[in-house]
């Protein structure tokens, strides 16, 4: 039971990453005519994918803690998640606060609020892509089993 668990957690967070950041965002953008109204979506649906991350993270973090039988910080999956739990917090609740102050100055092309706010738009899509990535890995290895290098090579 702990495993599917685990597996639907994984599932939820990794897959609505790919969905949103790779699916609905560029439709969104695609699709509607107003930039802002789509940025708003968009804004709203990673809200909320962060909040998913956040909660799954943790409890999977912690079954991997539980589970994670020696050394624990050579338990690679404990670091891939402790990785990807940092890279939300610092999204949700460092960047894009930044970005929404800026928002709220007002964005001019050309201003210095809207070359900032491209720079944290930029950062905040890199480290996206960087935790669905990571997200992928842990789906493609799971979060079980054995290390992916073991002692003596084997």
């Amino acid at each position: 039971m702990f495993n599917i668990s685990e597996r639907l957690l994984l599932t939820l967070w990794i897959g609505g990453m790919w969905t949103v950041g790779y699916i609905v965002t560029p439709t969104l953008f695609h699709m509607l005519d107003d930039r802002m109204v789509a940025g708003r979506i968009a804004g709203q649906l990673f809200t909320i994918l962060s909040y998913i991350g956040l909660l799954s993270g943790t409890v999977l973090l912690l079954a991997q803690w539980l589970k994670s039988t020696g050394n624990k910080l050579q338990n690679w999956r404990l670091w891939v998640l402790l990785v990807m739990v940092v890279i939300v917090l610092l999204g949700q609740f460092v960047i894009q606060p930044m970005m929404v102050e800026l928002k709220s100055a007002g964005l001019v092309p050309g201003s210095h609020a809207a070359a900032s706010f491209g720079r944290l738009h930029g950062i905040s899509s890199i480290l996206f892509m960087v935790n669905s990535l990571l997200g992928l890995v842990l789906v493609i290895f799971g979060l079980g089993g054995r290390p992916l290098a073991s002692p003596g090579g084997r």
